[in-house]
């Protein structure tokens, strides 16, 4: 037998009922509902009765789905990280200095949804408290970011010591997350693309300049 946290026993070998089509419809309303009731109101804010008011269910048919809040919340977020890579080959974030092109393009994109730019900004901003549900979430998401773009550096910098690159990587993804911030209060005043670009050249020519000094002569 096959026990999961919270769930029934099953049988090994035994099949699962694929959800109906219309199961999985309501499902994807109810979490793109939560995208903009989050976005807007914030986690502690916004209530599962809004929520189920704009998909035209009541509040136990949310919980129904999603069986708490918290769960909701990280379906909502693992949602919104599937719609994101859809699109690419292997459904995966490509590596080396393809990876910079593409979160200057992920940068230009977000530009033209920006509710999706204001939910990621509120609910990363709210886990730093104390006990939020998404707070492993974003936790696990910063440490994989941040192996990925080191990763690519060393590619595209060889030789430069994982201590700088850490540090590298961090200055990237707070120029990221600190001009959404920026945008979203004056969104004619920045060019996030840009200044995204602009950045990591920034970054890669200083680890340049630093790599070639450490070079023998």
């Amino acid at each position: 037998m096959v026990r999961g946290r919270g769930t029934p026993t099953v049988p090994v070998g035994a099949r699962v009922a694929k959800p109906r089509p219309e199961t999985l419809e309501k499902r994807q309303r109810i979490l793109e509902a939560a995208m903009e009731i989050f976005a807007t109101r914030g986690y502690d804010n916004g209530s599962l009765l809004e929520i189920g008011e704009q998909v035209g269910i009541s509040h136990a048919g949310v919980l129904h789905h999603f069986g708490s809040k918290d769960q909701l919340l990280v379906a909502m977020l693992e949602y919104r990280d599937d719609a994101d890579v859809a699109a690419l080959e292997g459904k995966h974030l490509p590596e080396g200095a393809a990876l910079f092109d593409h979160l200057v393009r992920t940068v230009r994109v977000n530009s033209e949804r920006p509710g999706v730019v204001q939910l990621y900004t509120v609910l990363s901003a709210d886990s730093v408290t104390e006990g939020h549900p998404a707070q492993e979430y974003f936790r696990s998401r910063f440490v994989g970011l941040r192996a990925m773009v080191v990763k690519a550096l060393h590619e595209v910098v060889p030789g430069i010591p994982d201590a700088r690159l850490q540090l590298a990587a961090s200055t990237i993804i707070a120029l990221m997350d600190g001009l959404q911030t920026q945008w979203l209060l004056q969104p004619d005043a920045v060019d996030m693309s840009d200044a995204v670009r602009h950045g990591i050249d920034a970054v890669i020519a200083q680890l340049r300049e630093e790599a070639a000094g450490a070079a023998p002569a």
